[in-house]
């Protein structure tokens, strides 16, 4: 493999093992809305109803999108409709759809010029796959290393700090101090971590098209035409921002361990795991009531979320727009061809 191909390849599997640890922070929409979507490298994922696509911008300009048929979770099943159950399926669907967007990014920033690069169950338009894809295996490894960092960054970690803190401080070791204790490590622990990716210029790009997604969805929900002009003049903080929701989630689960009695450490931490899924769809209600009424106390619980998509998305360019309405338009294109009636002026 020649060297600049190693470099490259390396830098984007690095991209993409990053990308992983945000996927939950970077999705925003729900089931029931009309359109969502997700930051994915040098592109946007824009997902319709029943639709996706992915526009990927490669190092030398050129647009590259994919567009596959989706369906609801809900339409599958009944039971995922129900409430807590359609949170959870709406979570799991949006991080498959995240994976393969992801894929199908890193792929063409692999891709030679003029080469066309698929994503496994995520093809590209036409051609073959190049022999610079992300292979299965690698994705595979890259999001069992994402969960470890994951289970072990958010609740190992601070349960050993609230640990060691409640040893030494006798009157934090309570069950109420305690878990407050462990639920603001965490908090603290997520925002430097998206506070100090900021500082890496790569992930800053998938910052500045995560705000290109924002405003892009905004411009569509206003009835105005969606070009560069109008989606530029739209704010890049989003209420359904996947940023809300990471926030409401360890809010959420900081008054669950508060409510559940365990006093070993080893029983605190299965706590922590097991009732992840009940958490994120409690969390997933929270903000899909706070988002349909906005002057409920629920909404509140959105509102750090807000503030951090400071961070998390940044001002887009005008590339970076044109990415994002592309990817849109392609969605809402196939979802015309399946009965959908969302049309874009």
């Amino acid at each position: 493999m020649p060297q600049p191909q190693l470099l490259r390849r390396t830098r984007a599997l690095w991209r993409q093992l990053l990308h992983l640890q945000l996927l939950i922070a970077l999705e925003s929409g729900e089931s029931e809305i009309l359109v969502g979507g997700q930051a994915v490298m040098e592109g946007v994922m824009m997902r319709a109803p029943h639709s996706y696509a992915v526009t990927v911008r490669r190092p030398g300009g050129e647009l590259i999108t994919t567009t596959r048929p989706l369906t609801r979770p809900a339409e599958r099943h009944k039971y995922w409709g129900w409430p807590l159950l359609r949170g959870l399926a709406t979570l799991g669907q949006a991080m498959a759809l995240g994976v393969r967007a992801l894929r199908f990014s890193s792929d063409q920033l692999l891709a030679e010029p003029g080469e066309t690069a698929g994503a496994g169950d995520c093809p590209a338009q036409s051609g073959e796959p190049a022999a610079g894809e992300v292979t299965s295996w690698g994705m595979i490894a890259s999001i069992g290393i994402s969960l470890a960092f994951f289970v072990a960054f958010y609740k190992l970690v601070p349960l050993l700090a609230a640990t060691e803190i409640a040893h030494r401080v006798p009157m934090l070791s309570g069950q109420i101090a305690f878990n407050t204790v462990d639920g603001v490590i965490r908090i603290a622990l997520f925002l430097l971590f998206i506070g100090g990716l900021a500082l890496l210029p790569d992930i800053r790009r998938v910052y500045q098209y995560h705000g290109a997604e924002h405003k892009v969805v905004f411009n569509f929900e206003s009835g105005k035409p969606v070009d560069v002009e109008h989606a530029r003049t739209f704010t890049t903080l989003h209420p359904r921002c996947g940023t809300s929701f990471m926030i409401v989630i360890m809010l959420v689960a900081m008054a669950f361990y508060i409510l559940i009695p365990a006093q070993t450490f080893l029983m605190r931490l299965v706590i922590r795991i097991a009732l992840l899924p009940v958490i994120a769809g409690l969390s997933y209600e929270i903000i899909r009531f706070g988002a349909r009424h906005s002057q409920s106390v629920f909404a509140l619980l959105a509102r750090p979320g807000l503030w951090l998509q400071r961070i998390t998305t940044q001002e887009p360019n005008t590339e970076q727009l044109e990415c994002s309405i592309r990817s849109l338009r392609e969605a809402m294109a196939l979802e015309q061809t399946q009965g959908g009636e969302l049309v874009i002026s």
